[in-house]
């Protein structure tokens, strides 16, 4: 098929950051996009070449969008899997397929599958409701501390929480959810995964993540990742091997955990470009993202290397500021060498809402990292 300059149609599902990312993309290739996402306002708006406002688990709309493009795929797993079903039965090409959604989707549903293919993660139990949860720690059946996490809609650190005492659980939501087993870790590490319709793979160099203690968000990315070369590979083997379990297209970012015996864990993932592969865009020969529009289109992969080390900073919304966003001092910022701030086009900030993301690339991982924290202290994203 002709994808360039041609009458073909690709359809993405989400209009915020990551679509937008992918239209730097199918602009440079000039491949015509449409857009479906539930905001007016949404950052994709203006990249793509039609955009369509509606709800993203309404079966009818997503559905009636996807009967109009050839290939589909998404940004954000929250979408109508019953309709991608539909349309891949009415032969629309989806990619990563409506079965690896579901698999996903549903956080629950995903720690069954790793266990059922012998993939190794952290021990975890379903419960129906958090009346369920409270009543197996109240009993003793689970172990404080752990970590609590609701298997549907969790997203930029919600529906997350380390649980320290029974009174933690008092304010989160009575919906289904799982504990976790709270591991012991030296690194929080992630590697993306390409597959393209073929089988076609290729892995990204594993990154190390820092997060924000409270927001629970990554706060700096870092590539290549200070490990050795041995856990390097253990952690792309691990990564490999969920990749050919889930049998996905496109990009997998696959996130990790290095525990204290060097043993690697997988932690969740994402079927999608993910903020672990935002360095890319300067880092790397073939950024996550131009990789994603490749792989569902079954071109020819491209290079994953880096040609400098990149550290990603994500900018979010400062604390007690919402309202019209201000970046305070991104022209101090740009003074720095190395240094390309991204803005996502989100017109309001709120306390850690992802407003953007600054890249810092050098020769040298560590001069680039102490960049990054001069990045960090300097820009504030704030409101008028």
């Amino acid at each position: 098929m002709n994808y360039f300059s041609s009458n073909f149609k690709l359809g993405i599902l989400g209009g915020g950051q990551l679509g937008k990312m992918l239209l730097y993309t199918t602009r440079k290739f000039d491949i015509y996009t449409k857009v479906l996402d539930p905001s007016a306002e949404a950052p994709c708006k203006i990249a793509c070449n039609d955009f369509h406002q509606g709800d993203l688990m309404d079966f009818d709309t997503v559905y009636n969008f996807g009967k109009n493009v050839d290939v589909l795929t998404f940004e954000i797993e929250l979408v109508n899997v019953d309709a991608l079903e539909k349309l891949e039965d009415e032969g629309v090409h989806v990619y990563p397929s409506a079965k690896t959604l579901r698999t996903i989707q549903n956080k629950g549903v995903q720690k069954l599958f790793y266990q059922k293919h012998e993939i190794p993660t952290a021990p975890f139990s379903i419960y129906m409701s958090l009346e369920e949860l409270i009543h197996g720690v109240e009993n003793e059946v689970i172990s404080i501390p752990f970590v609590w996490k609701s298997t549907q809609f969790g997203y930029d650190g919600t529906g997350v929480k380390v649980v320290r005492s029974l009174e933690d659980l008092g304010n989160l939501p009575n919906v289904e959810c799982m504990c976790e087993q709270l591991i012991d870790f030296k690194n929080e590490l992630a590697v993306i995964v390409a597959r393209n319709v073929s089988g076609e793979m290729k892995t990204y160099p594993v990154v190390e993540m820092e997060f924000h203690p409270e927001a629970n968000q990554v706060e700096y990315v870092i590539c290549p990742a200070r490990i050795s070369e041995d856990i390097q590979a253990k952690a792309k083997k691990v990564a490999l091997q969920v990749s050919e379990a889930i049998q996905h297209t496109g990009i997998l970012a696959v996130e990790l955990f290095q525990t204290q015996d060097d043993e690697i864990i997988v932690n969740e993932v994402a079927p999608r470009p993910h903020n672990s592969g935002h360095y890319s865009i300067e880092a790397s020969y073939t950024c996550q993202f131009e990789q994603h529009i490749r792989a569902i289109l079954d071109l020819p992969l491209g290079n994953t290397a880096s040609k400098v080390a990149g550290i990603m900073v994500n900018l979010v919304g400062a604390e007690n500021h919402t309202g019209d966003v201000v970046y305070e001092n991104i022209e101090k910022i740009m003074q720095m060498e190395g240094v390309t701030p991204h803005i996502y086009g989100k017109k309001q900030t709120r306390p850690f809402r992802k407003m953007g993301h600054v890249t810092i690339v050098d020769e040298n991982v560590a001069e680039a990292r102490k960049v990054a924290a001069k990045v960090k202290q300097t820009i504030n994203v704030i409101s008028k």
